[in-house]
């Protein structure tokens, strides 16, 4: 079967400098896609700032061939969104994809959760993806174009021990994926969410909860289920065997 090709569009992956977003970042890099890379830069439990995360994945692009800017705007805020969207309108004049992918942990029991561990991950996860869709949907029917993919996950969909957080925020995407599929069905745009296991920091950092329970029994069980997966799901993508075809510039448009 041939790829799926993104030649002339542009596509905003957010938290995007690491793990399964950056991944998202390069494959739509090789298949053609003109990329805004979006990363603050912070830790796993969503600590610090680091704007050289994002840039160091866009200058990857870059170096194998393909057309990629880095952005350092927080998901968080409505003006965050607004600037990381603009960003792509002002380099390319279009935005065809967005994959809403950033976030962090913070796992604690529920007897230990507090608004305080609780919200920024609603506002990161669940806020984070409106606050970026919402400026690329009016860009996107406006061209009678658009894909968006918002990332959910198992801890929310079949429930996981200490991240209520968590899997509120991710399950909350659901139905915000859900709702923006029924709206976008008559303007081209195409709405739909995924749930990946991959081997990256939220997983490691997970486990590591577990293991901070001193509970032998649930640790056991935890890297049980989870062997199999962790040689396998190591996020990768064919841009180190294939590399990037050189962008094509669009009229008008740096």
């Amino acid at each position: 079967m041939a790829d799926l090709r993104f030649d002339d569009r542009v596509a905003i992956v957010t938290g995007a400098g690491r793990g399964l977003g950056r991944e998202h970042a390069l494959l739509l890099a090789e298949r053609g896609a003109r990329v805004v890379v979006n990363d603050v830069g912070s830790s796993v439990t969503g600590d610090g700032t680091d704007h050289r995360t994002a840039e160091t994945t866009a200058q990857e692009i870059r170096d194998k061939g393909g057309d990629a800017i880095a952005n350092a705007d927080s998901v968080a805020t409505a003006e965050g969104g607004e600037a990381i969207v603009r960003a792509a309108m002002e380099a390319w004049g279009r935005v065809d994809v967005v994959i809403n992918n950033a976030g962090f942990v913070d796992d604690a029991l529920f007897d230990d959760m507090t608004a305080e561990r609780f919200e920024p991950l609603i506002d990161v996860h669940l806020k984070g993806a409106f606050f970026v869709t919402r400026p690329a949907w009016k860009a996107m029917r406006e061209q009678g174009y658009g894909r968006i993919v918002n990332t959910t996950s198992a801890a929310g969909i079949l429930g996981s021990p200490r991240m209520s957080n968590y899997g509120s925020a991710k399950t909350g995407l659901i139905g915000f994926t859900r709702v923006l599929a029924a709206e976008g069905a008559e303007l081209g745009i195409t709405v739909n969410a995924v749930a990946p296991i991959a081997n990256t920091r939220m997983l490691e950092r997970s486990m590591a909860s577990v293991a901070e329970l001193a509970d032998a029994d649930a640790l056991a069980s935890a890297q049980e289920l989870m062997r199999p997966f962790f040689d396998k799901s190591r996020p990768r993508t064919g841009v180190a065997r294939r590399g990037i075809p050189r962008a094509r510039r669009l009229p008008g448009h740096r």
